[in-house]
């Protein structure tokens, strides 16, 4: 449950909107066999910047970062 703690209904629409953006860039990279918990390490990324980033663009660019870098 990567979202279940933002409990603004905006905020959570702008982790969505995110996750989507960001997860359209990774998914080809990830082998099919490792999508589901890629996507899930990914939303988990995302929920941890909500409160952080100006907009859905900031937060999917700050998520696709630290998802790549591969330091969590």
């Amino acid at each position: 449950m990567p979202f279940s703690s933002v409990a603004d209904p905006v905020d959570l629409a702008r982790a969505e909107a995110a996750l989507n953006s960001a997860w359209a860039k990774v998914e080809p990279e990830i082998a099919e066999e490792q999508r589901e918990a890629a996507r899930t390490r990914l939303a988990y990324i995302v929920a941890s910047y909500v409160l952080v980033a100006s907009d859905e663009d900031e937060l999917a660019a700050r998520a696709l970062e630290r998802f790549r870098s591969k330091t969590d």
